[in-house]
């Protein structure tokens, strides 16, 4: 493909829909076979068919392109939480039944891919840490903010953030069938069984 070609579709892919999905689909596939350090935002963008530019206006850097936006990622979780209630790990319970509608079965050929770059990437494993660590602060706050003690509500936001990243990694094995409710269902049930619930 010439300059020019790559020009072309950078022009014509500012007039197209759906760039963010076009971005995580080239970067995900670059980044599988040039490794993530190898490939550029100037490579994703031309593989997409968008301009850097375009590319910057949807991601603040290549890191965020295999990632939800934190604020929708979180509101996932946070709508779930129900008004009322004194049992911080209820609370956490339905918190975590409202999160797992983000990971339908179409999307886990996708994820799978994803974390198989990201558990060889450490810049991507520090910013999910990131990721997870903001989740827990979050629905440390929104527990806090129902009344929940802040050493029971961070306890309890922690012991979800666990059940989730330990459900998410159980689903994305290629071993796995279950469904990610199922495997959730399944985690948090063996960590009540564990801290005697």
């Amino acid at each position: 493909m010439s300059d020019s070609d790559i020009t072309m579709i950078g022009i014509m892919g500012r007039w197209q829909g759906g760039a963010g999905d076009r971005l995580k689909e080239a970067a995900l596939s670059l980044f599988r076979t040039q490794g993530y350090d190898g490939t550029t935002v100037a490579e994703i963008a031309a593989a997409a068919g968008v301009t850097e530019r375009t590319f910057f206006r949807h991601y603040a850097d290549k890191r965020e392109v295999l990632f939800v936006d934190q604020g929708e990622f979180e509101r996932a979780f946070l709508t779930g939480l129900p008004e009322t209630g004194a049992d911080p790990m209820r609370l956490i319970a339905a918190v975590l039944d409202s999160a797992a509608t983000l990971f339908p079965e179409q999307r886990r050929t996708w994820s799978r891919a994803r974390q198989t770059v990201i558990t060889t990437t450490v810049a991507l494993q520090e910013r999910e840490l990131l990721k997870m660590s903001a989740l827990a602060a979050a629905l440390t706050r929104a527990l806090t903010a129902r009344g929940i003690d802040p050493t029971s509500a961070a306890l309890a936001a922690e012991s979800g953030v666990t059940v989730f990243r330990t459900a998410f990694t159980v689903w994305v094995d290629p071993a796995e069938d279950r469904t990610f409710p199922v495997i959730q269902q399944t985690v948090l049930a063996r960590l009540h069984a564990l801290i005697g619930q």
